[in-house]
Protein backbone atom coordinates (compact mmCIF):
# COMPACT_ATOMS: atom_id res chain seq x y z
CA UNK A 1 0.00 0.00 0.00
CA UNK A 2 1.29 3.41 -0.94
CA UNK A 3 2.49 5.77 1.78
CA UNK A 4 0.42 9.50 2.22
CA UNK A 5 2.64 12.49 0.56
CA UNK A 6 2.40 15.26 2.94
CA UNK A 7 3.46 18.71 3.06
CA UNK A 8 4.35 21.20 5.57
CA UNK A 9 4.81 25.04 4.37
CA UNK A 10 5.19 27.68 7.00
CA UNK A 11 3.57 31.49 6.17
CA UNK A 12 3.35 34.43 8.70
CA UNK A 13 4.28 33.11 12.11
CA UNK A 14 6.35 32.94 14.97
CA UNK A 15 7.84 29.00 14.07
CA UNK A 16 5.74 27.53 16.97
CA UNK A 17 3.45 25.44 14.84
CA UNK A 18 6.86 23.80 13.25
CA UNK A 19 8.14 23.39 17.07
CA UNK A 20 4.44 21.52 17.57
CA UNK A 21 5.09 19.20 14.92
CA UNK A 22 8.24 18.14 16.39
CA UNK A 23 6.76 18.03 19.92
CA UNK A 24 4.88 14.85 18.44
CA UNK A 25 8.68 13.40 19.62
CA UNK A 26 8.64 9.44 19.07
CA UNK A 27 4.98 9.96 17.77
CA UNK A 28 6.44 11.76 14.72
CA UNK A 29 7.82 8.19 13.57
CA UNK A 30 3.67 6.64 13.33
CA UNK A 31 3.48 9.63 10.54
CA UNK A 32 6.96 8.54 8.88
CA UNK A 33 5.64 5.29 8.71
CA UNK A 34 2.54 5.86 7.02
CA UNK A 35 3.13 9.00 5.06
CA UNK A 36 6.01 10.34 2.94
CA UNK A 37 6.98 14.20 3.49
CA UNK A 38 7.45 15.02 0.21
CA UNK A 39 7.95 19.17 1.02
CA UNK A 40 8.90 20.95 4.64
CA UNK A 41 11.43 23.52 3.78
CA UNK A 42 12.14 24.61 7.15
CA UNK A 43 13.12 21.03 8.19
CA UNK A 44 14.16 19.43 4.69
CA UNK A 45 16.35 20.49 1.63
CA UNK A 46 13.42 20.85 -0.59
CA UNK A 47 12.47 24.07 -3.12
CA UNK A 48 9.66 25.44 -4.69
CA UNK A 49 10.74 23.97 -8.24
CA UNK A 50 10.07 20.57 -6.44
CA UNK A 51 6.33 21.74 -5.18
CA UNK A 52 5.86 22.92 -9.07
CA UNK A 53 7.45 19.89 -11.02
CA UNK A 54 4.51 17.60 -8.82
CA UNK A 55 1.42 16.87 -10.65
CA UNK A 56 -1.91 18.64 -9.66
CA UNK A 57 -3.16 16.44 -6.69
CA UNK A 58 -0.25 14.73 -5.96
CA UNK A 59 0.23 15.58 -2.21
CA UNK A 60 -2.59 14.01 -0.66
CA UNK A 61 -2.57 16.22 2.62
CA UNK A 62 -0.82 19.85 3.11
CA UNK A 63 -0.58 21.37 6.19
CA UNK A 64 -0.26 25.24 6.13
CA UNK A 65 0.57 27.47 9.22
CA UNK A 66 0.88 31.33 9.38
CA UNK A 67 -1.22 33.67 8.37
CA UNK A 68 -0.67 35.10 4.60
CA UNK A 69 1.65 38.83 4.81
CA UNK A 70 3.99 38.60 1.71
CA UNK A 71 3.37 37.89 -1.86
CA UNK A 72 5.24 34.85 -1.71
CA UNK A 73 2.69 33.50 1.19
CA UNK A 74 0.16 33.94 -1.28
CA UNK A 75 1.84 32.56 -4.08
CA UNK A 76 3.12 29.58 -2.45
CA UNK A 77 -0.75 28.85 -0.60
CA UNK A 78 -2.32 29.21 -3.92
CA UNK A 79 0.28 26.43 -5.77
CA UNK A 80 0.07 24.32 -2.80
CA UNK A 81 -4.02 24.07 -2.97
CA UNK A 82 -3.72 23.13 -6.76
CA UNK A 83 -0.99 20.44 -5.70
CA UNK A 84 -2.75 19.24 -2.50
CA UNK A 85 -5.98 16.97 -1.93
CA UNK A 86 -6.62 18.19 1.11
CA UNK A 87 -5.12 21.24 2.96
CA UNK A 88 -5.44 21.89 6.26
CA UNK A 89 -5.10 25.00 8.16
CA UNK A 90 -2.97 24.96 10.71
CA UNK A 91 -2.78 26.49 14.21
CA UNK A 92 -4.21 30.20 15.08
CA UNK A 93 -2.66 32.55 12.19
CA UNK A 94 -3.72 29.86 9.66
CA UNK A 95 -6.84 29.18 10.82
CA UNK A 96 -8.04 33.06 11.94
CA UNK A 97 -5.32 35.75 11.21
CA UNK A 98 -3.35 35.45 14.79
CA UNK A 99 -0.71 37.65 16.50
CA UNK A 100 0.00 38.83 13.16
CA UNK A 101 -3.09 39.98 11.98
CA UNK A 102 -3.14 42.84 14.89
CA UNK A 103 -0.87 44.51 12.19
CA UNK A 104 -4.50 45.23 10.44
CA UNK A 105 -4.54 48.39 13.41
CA UNK A 106 -1.92 50.10 10.62
CA UNK A 107 -1.34 49.61 7.19
CA UNK A 108 2.12 49.12 5.37
CA UNK A 109 2.99 52.73 5.45
CA UNK A 110 2.36 53.50 9.15
CA UNK A 111 4.57 50.06 10.05
CA UNK A 112 7.57 50.71 7.95
CA UNK A 113 7.85 54.27 9.08
CA UNK A 114 7.98 52.95 12.56
CA UNK A 115 9.82 50.24 12.16
CA UNK A 116 12.52 51.77 10.00
CA UNK A 117 12.27 55.31 11.31
CA UNK A 118 11.19 55.88 14.74
CA UNK A 119 11.83 52.86 17.01
CA UNK A 120 13.61 54.21 20.09
CA UNK A 121 16.39 51.47 19.02
CA UNK A 122 16.69 52.33 15.25
CA UNK A 123 19.63 53.89 13.85
CA UNK A 124 18.92 54.95 9.83
CA UNK A 125 20.68 57.75 9.16
CA UNK A 126 19.91 57.08 5.56
CA UNK A 127 16.21 56.22 6.30
CA UNK A 128 17.01 53.03 3.81
CA UNK A 129 13.81 50.88 3.31
CA UNK A 130 13.08 47.22 2.20
CA UNK A 131 13.11 47.52 -1.56
CA UNK A 132 11.14 44.92 -3.68
CA UNK A 133 13.95 45.15 -5.88
CA UNK A 134 17.55 45.94 -5.68
CA UNK A 135 20.62 45.45 -8.27
CA UNK A 136 23.95 44.91 -6.85
CA UNK A 137 27.55 43.94 -8.99
CA UNK A 138 25.17 43.10 -12.26
CA UNK A 139 22.50 41.47 -10.29
CA UNK A 140 18.63 41.69 -9.23
CA UNK A 141 17.80 40.91 -5.92
CA UNK A 142 14.09 40.53 -5.85
CA UNK A 143 12.00 40.18 -2.10
CA UNK A 144 8.29 39.52 -1.74
CA UNK A 145 5.84 42.39 -1.35
CA UNK A 146 4.81 43.24 1.64
CA UNK A 147 1.07 43.35 1.81
CA UNK A 148 -0.96 46.09 3.74
CA UNK A 149 -3.15 43.63 4.64
CA UNK A 150 -2.77 40.31 7.11
CA UNK A 151 -4.75 37.46 5.98
CA UNK A 152 -6.22 34.34 7.32
CA UNK A 153 -5.34 31.53 4.85
CA UNK A 154 -9.54 30.68 4.01
CA UNK A 155 -9.53 34.45 2.72
CA UNK A 156 -6.67 33.66 0.07
CA UNK A 157 -7.34 30.09 -1.21
CA UNK A 158 -10.07 27.28 0.18
CA UNK A 159 -9.38 25.27 3.21
CA UNK A 160 -11.00 21.69 3.94
CA UNK A 161 -9.89 21.56 7.68
CA UNK A 162 -8.26 23.85 10.14
CA UNK A 163 -6.63 22.50 13.37
CA UNK A 164 -6.31 25.64 15.78
CA UNK A 165 -3.81 26.94 18.74
CA UNK A 166 -0.97 28.74 19.41
CA UNK A 167 0.43 26.48 19.27
CA UNK A 168 -1.45 23.12 18.45
CA UNK A 169 -1.18 20.62 21.11
CA UNK A 170 0.54 17.20 20.61
CA UNK A 171 -2.87 15.71 21.60
CA UNK A 172 -4.84 18.16 19.05
CA UNK A 173 -2.21 17.04 16.22
CA UNK A 174 -2.59 13.51 16.48
CA UNK A 175 -6.09 13.21 16.63
CA UNK A 176 -6.34 15.20 13.59
CA UNK A 177 -3.69 13.37 12.08
CA UNK A 178 -5.32 9.96 13.16
CA UNK A 179 -8.51 11.42 11.98
CA UNK A 180 -7.01 11.57 8.28
CA UNK A 181 -5.41 8.51 8.13
CA UNK A 182 -8.31 6.37 9.11
CA UNK A 183 -10.99 8.38 6.90
CA UNK A 184 -12.66 9.44 9.97
CA UNK A 185 -13.28 13.21 9.32
CA UNK A 186 -16.02 15.60 9.86
CA UNK A 187 -17.89 17.57 7.22
CA UNK A 188 -15.50 19.54 5.26
CA UNK A 189 -14.72 22.95 6.96
CA UNK A 190 -14.82 21.64 10.48
CA UNK A 191 -12.47 23.08 13.10
CA UNK A 192 -11.00 19.69 14.40
CA UNK A 193 -11.50 19.81 18.02
CA UNK A 194 -13.84 20.03 20.86
CA UNK A 195 -17.28 21.38 20.19
CA UNK A 196 -17.41 22.76 23.51
CA UNK A 197 -16.01 25.97 25.30
CA UNK A 198 -13.08 25.11 27.77
CA UNK A 199 -14.73 25.80 30.73
CA UNK A 200 -16.17 22.02 30.42
CA UNK A 201 -12.81 20.63 30.79
CA UNK A 202 -11.36 23.11 32.61
CA UNK A 203 -9.77 21.41 35.85
CA UNK A 204 -10.98 25.02 37.86
CA UNK A 205 -14.56 24.83 36.90
CA UNK A 206 -16.07 23.40 39.18
CA UNK A 207 -14.58 26.20 41.95
CA UNK A 208 -16.68 28.68 38.88
CA UNK A 209 -19.87 30.20 41.08
CA UNK A 210 -22.75 30.10 38.70
CA UNK A 211 -23.21 33.82 38.91
CA UNK A 212 -20.09 35.69 38.43
CA UNK A 213 -19.50 39.39 39.09
CA UNK A 214 -16.63 41.29 38.24
CA UNK A 215 -15.91 44.30 40.36
CA UNK A 216 -12.76 45.52 39.13
CA UNK A 217 -10.03 43.66 36.69
CA UNK A 218 -6.37 43.04 37.23
CA UNK A 219 -3.67 42.13 34.58
CA UNK A 220 -1.86 38.93 35.77
CA UNK A 221 1.40 40.79 37.14
CA UNK A 222 -0.81 42.87 39.40
CA UNK A 223 -1.87 39.41 41.49
CA UNK A 224 -1.01 36.25 42.87
CA UNK A 225 -3.22 34.08 41.22
CA UNK A 226 -4.66 30.69 43.35
CA UNK A 227 -4.36 28.22 40.73
CA UNK A 228 -7.25 26.36 42.23
CA UNK A 229 -9.95 28.70 41.93
CA UNK A 230 -11.55 30.04 38.76
CA UNK A 231 -9.40 32.59 37.61
CA UNK A 232 -12.53 35.08 36.14
CA UNK A 233 -13.72 34.72 39.92
CA UNK A 234 -10.42 36.22 41.30
CA UNK A 235 -10.91 39.55 38.31
CA UNK A 236 -8.34 38.01 35.95
CA UNK A 237 -9.73 38.19 32.39
CA UNK A 238 -9.96 34.84 30.86
CA UNK A 239 -11.66 34.10 28.00
CA UNK A 240 -12.10 30.56 28.28
CA UNK A 241 -15.90 30.84 28.08
CA UNK A 242 -15.79 32.00 24.74
CA UNK A 243 -13.57 30.08 23.61
CA UNK A 244 -12.89 26.26 22.10
CA UNK A 245 -11.88 24.02 24.14
CA UNK A 246 -9.45 20.79 23.15
CA UNK A 247 -5.81 22.11 24.32
CA UNK A 248 -6.18 20.36 27.58
CA UNK A 249 -6.23 23.32 29.54
CA UNK A 250 -2.64 23.66 29.43
CA UNK A 251 -2.31 27.96 30.11
CA UNK A 252 -4.71 26.88 32.87
CA UNK A 253 -2.79 24.62 34.32
CA UNK A 254 0.48 26.77 33.65
CA UNK A 255 -0.99 29.70 35.43
CA UNK A 256 -2.22 31.39 33.09
CA UNK A 257 -5.45 32.58 31.98
CA UNK A 258 -7.12 31.50 28.17
CA UNK A 259 -6.84 34.01 25.92
CA UNK A 260 -8.50 32.46 23.06
CA UNK A 261 -5.95 30.52 20.57
CA UNK A 262 -8.12 27.74 19.70
CA UNK A 263 -10.92 30.66 18.19
CA UNK A 264 -14.54 30.34 18.48
CA UNK A 265 -17.30 28.02 18.81
CA UNK A 266 -19.27 27.12 15.63
CA UNK A 267 -21.78 29.01 16.16
CA UNK A 268 -20.02 31.91 17.34
CA UNK A 269 -19.95 34.87 14.22
CA UNK A 270 -17.14 36.96 15.99
CA UNK A 271 -15.10 36.43 18.41
CA UNK A 272 -14.17 39.05 19.84
CA UNK A 273 -17.43 40.80 19.69
CA UNK A 274 -18.71 37.48 21.65
CA UNK A 275 -15.49 37.72 24.29
CA UNK A 276 -16.60 41.62 24.94
CA UNK A 277 -20.27 40.96 24.93
CA UNK A 278 -19.66 38.23 27.44
CA UNK A 279 -17.33 40.35 29.91
CA UNK A 280 -19.75 42.76 29.79
CA UNK A 281 -22.44 41.19 30.64
CA UNK A 282 -20.49 40.12 34.12
CA UNK A 283 -19.45 43.33 35.11
CA UNK A 284 -21.31 44.82 38.56
CA UNK A 285 -23.96 47.11 36.41
CA UNK A 286 -25.60 49.12 39.11
CA UNK A 287 -22.86 51.89 39.80
CA UNK A 288 -22.13 53.63 36.44
CA UNK A 289 -19.13 54.89 37.76
CA UNK A 290 -17.94 51.56 38.86
CA UNK A 291 -18.72 50.17 35.39
CA UNK A 292 -16.59 53.08 33.95
CA UNK A 293 -13.50 51.97 36.09
CA UNK A 294 -13.61 48.14 35.39
CA UNK A 295 -14.03 49.23 31.84
CA UNK A 296 -11.03 51.32 32.10
CA UNK A 297 -9.46 48.43 33.35
CA UNK A 298 -9.49 46.37 30.28
CA UNK A 299 -5.87 47.93 28.83
CA UNK A 300 -5.61 47.04 24.93
CA UNK A 301 -9.07 45.34 24.33
CA UNK A 302 -8.23 44.99 20.58
CA UNK A 303 -5.25 43.25 22.00
CA UNK A 304 -7.59 41.16 24.41
CA UNK A 305 -10.90 40.19 22.33
CA UNK A 306 -9.61 39.74 19.38
CA UNK A 307 -5.71 38.67 19.56
CA UNK A 308 -5.81 35.88 17.29
CA UNK A 309 -8.86 36.45 15.40
CA UNK A 310 -9.05 40.74 14.06
CA UNK A 311 -8.62 39.40 9.65
CA UNK A 312 -11.66 37.25 10.15
CA UNK A 313 -13.84 39.20 12.46
CA UNK A 314 -16.40 41.78 11.39
CA UNK A 315 -13.95 44.49 11.76
CA UNK A 316 -11.39 42.86 9.56
CA UNK A 317 -9.08 46.01 10.53
CA UNK A 318 -8.99 49.31 11.58
CA UNK A 319 -6.40 52.06 10.90
CA UNK A 320 -5.52 53.48 13.91
CA UNK A 321 -3.79 56.54 12.32
CA UNK A 322 -7.36 57.71 11.41
CA UNK A 323 -7.58 57.99 14.96
CA UNK A 324 -4.80 59.81 15.70
CA UNK A 325 -6.14 62.68 13.35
Amino acid sequence: MAKAKIALYWCASCGGCEEAIVDLAEKILDVVDKADIVFWPVALDFKKSDVENYPDKYIDVCFINGAIRFSEHEEMAKLLRRKSKMVIAFGSCSHLGGIPGLANLWNKETIFRYVYHEAPTVVNKEGIEPQEKVKEDGMELELPSFWNTVRALDQVIEVDYYIPGCAPTPKIIEDAINAIFTGQLPEKGSVLASQQALCAECPLNETKPEKITLTEIKRVHQIILDHEKCYLTQGVLCLGPVTRGGCDSLCIKGGMPCTGCFGPLDQTIDQGARAASFITSIIEYEDEELIEKVVNDIVDPIGWFYRYSLPKSILKRRNMEVKKK
